[in-house]
């Protein structure tokens, strides 16, 4: 940290500037203007505006537009399928200079030493990622976990210098219930930030969601929704990610008057996605280009999500303020062309610079050894719970089918677009399966298999044909876990996943190139889907309505209850 004797001077232009960006304008977030004049940095601090200043380095930036630093104010980087040092690496050069991350995703397969690895990654990327401490490891009592975290477990961390407070709570029956667990981590984070995740609550039961103290929520899908929230005091978190998109249904909220409550997120983007897309700069052009108006848009991008997660040192350009600065051509393109972070250009000297740390959570996939006759889904019964996916949503369909056994298994209808899904316990904790049914896939042939399964992260596996489901399944023990794609009795594509069966330990480009190939090789079976891998993850997840599978079987979760 430089001396404050140091930022006066450069300030006043009593001495040079570290750093000079000369010929730009500067969006001021606070009256809509386009500033005129140069903008100096001393260290990672900007110490001066709207004026002309001499530097020790300067940078011509004629005739582009310069905007704060992006905030992504909520993601899981381990969804992004590669460690921190290369999430770094893919998104900052896309503006992205705070990532808010919840480790939960890594915490539920090795609990404490999984967050770990983040706080200490943190210290050392290019940009600057800040940690909320995860709320519910696991989400509910329905599923198996490789840890379980409490409020005890939590609270030595809580005065970390990158922790900002407690992150998704998700377990929103658990709150309204007064559930004792959870009442002790609201309690032990009641003076802090306290991140929520109540997908369609409302009412009183909302009420009493926000009284708990949690003020920012990501999971509106609906402008109704969205605003209910708004007028509730919380924060709303617009997300748009890799199967999560509700950008288009919530743009209509985003405006001038209510940018001060609304943020952006991804939760989450994989390399593909990124590649194919962008990441936060992706959601501003789209927004734009959905006619939300760019002061709204871009206040939502960085000052309104600074001020949300009390981050008061960053979100404009102006002095005083940390130095992260986008580079743009112009304002609704949102193409960057230079990213500063704290001062430091994100290129890939910074990128080499960083101090690296060895990988955790290794060997983490201990699953049985499957045959095709684990997945035989037994049962009388003719009527049959089957999960309809919505595509772009992760929220799901609670539908019923007729499907009668045969030989005491129920079959894949692939004219209806029945096929089987499964969830296979691989912490070696009890060698749970369960089966069911699943509609939305449109999968004829073969099998699609991942440990990326929220958020126990157990094996979930959807099948045409069961035997391809069980050589799906074992491959993933072999290669430490990830995503496999099956047909015929052998494998078709294959991503491997060894970082607690979530992080690829290669460079992104070559993760994106295997998604690539992935995708192409579920498409060869039939999927219709767009990201199949991570929706199949989310069906999994036993907090978000209305029907979800775990390895303690079929959820529903309206009622909060496994299915008999």
């Amino acid at each position: 940290m430089r001396p404050l004797s140091d930022l006066i001077a450069q300030g006043r232009g009593d001495a040079p500037a570290d750093l000079v960006l000369r010929g730009g304008r500067v969006l001021d977030l606070v009256t809509g203007e386009l500033l005129e004049g140069d903008v100096a940095i001393c260290g990672d601090t900007i110490v001066g505006t709207c004026a002309a200043y001499e530097g020790r380095e300067v940078v011509d930036v004629d005739g582009r537009v310069l905007v704060p630093g992006f905030i992504d104010t909520h993601l899981h980087i381990e969804s992004s399928l590669v460690t921190p040092y290369e999430f770094d690496r893919c998104v900052t050069p896309h503006g992205v200079t705070t990532a808010i991350c919840d480790p939960h995703e890594i915490a539920n397969v090795c609990g404490l030493e999984g967050i770990g690895y983040f706080l200490e990654a943190s210290c050392h990327t290019v940009m600057d990622i800040r940690v909320q401490l995860s709320s519910c490891v696991p989400s509910t009592h329905m599923e198996t976990t490789g840890a379980r975290l409490e409020a005890a477990d939590l609270i030595p961390l809580m005065d970390h210098p990158r922790v900002i407070g407690l992150a998704e709570f998700m377990n929103y029956p658990g709150v309204l219930m007064r559930d004792p667990g959870c009442l002790a981590k609201l309690e032990a984070f009641r003076d802090r930030h306290i991140d929520g995740h109540a997908p369609l609550l409302s009412g009183r039961d909302l009420n009493g969601y926000v009284a708990a103290g949690i003020r920012t929520e990501h999971e509106a899908t609906s402008a109704s929704e969205a605003l209910e929230k708004l007028r509730k005091g919380m924060r709303v978190l617009i997300r748009e990610g890799s199967v999560s998109k509700d950008l288009h249904a919530l743009a209509p909220i985003l405006t001038e008057r209510t940018s001060a409550y609304c943020c952006f997120c991804t939760d989450d983007r994989n390399p593909l996605d990124i590649a194919e897309h962008g990441h936060l700069d992706y959601l501003i052009r789209t927004a734009i280009g959905l006619g939300c108006p760019p002061l709204a848009v871009y206040r939502a991008a960085s000052l309104s999500a600074a001020e949300a997660f009390g981050l008061k040192d960053r979100g404009l350009i102006a002095p005083g303020k940390r130095a992260d600065i986008v580079v743009l051509p112009d304002l609704e393109s949102c193409r960057p062309e230079m990213v500063f972070t704290g001062g430091i250009r994100a290129d890939d000297r910074a990128f080499a610079a960083r101090k690296e740390l060895a990988p955790v959570a290794r060997r983490s996939v201990k699953a049985p050894f499957v045959t095709a006759e684990h997945f035989r889904t037994g049962g009388n019964r003719v009527e049959t719970p089957v999960i309809g996916i919505l595509p772009g949503k992760i929220i799901t369909e609670h539908l019923s089918f007729d499907i009668a056994p045969e030989n005491g298994d129920k079959r894949p209808d692939f004219a209806r677009d029945l096929v089987k899904i499964a969830v296979v316990e691989r912490h070696g904790r009890n060698g749970n399966i369960a089966t069911g049914f699943v509609k939305g896939f449109g999968l004829k042939r073969g099998a699609i298999a991942s440990t990326v399964c929220h958020d126990h992260h157990n094996i979930a596996v959807v099948g045409a044909d069961a035997d391809d489901m069980a050589l799906a399944t074992n491959r993933l023990s072999e290669i430490e876990g990830g995503f496999v794609v099956a047909e015929g009795g052998r494998v078709l594509a294959e991503l491997a996943l060894p970082v607690a069966g979530l992080m690829s330990l290669e460079p992104f480009e070559m993760v994106r190139d295997d998604l690539v190939q992935l995708r192409a090789a579920a498409r060869s079976l039939g999927v219709v889907l767009e990201e199949p891998f991570l929706q199949l993850a989310f069906l999994a997840l036993p907090v978000i309505p209305h029907l979800k599978i775990t390895d303690h079987g079929m959820v529903d979760v309206d009622r909060f209850e496994i299915l008999p």
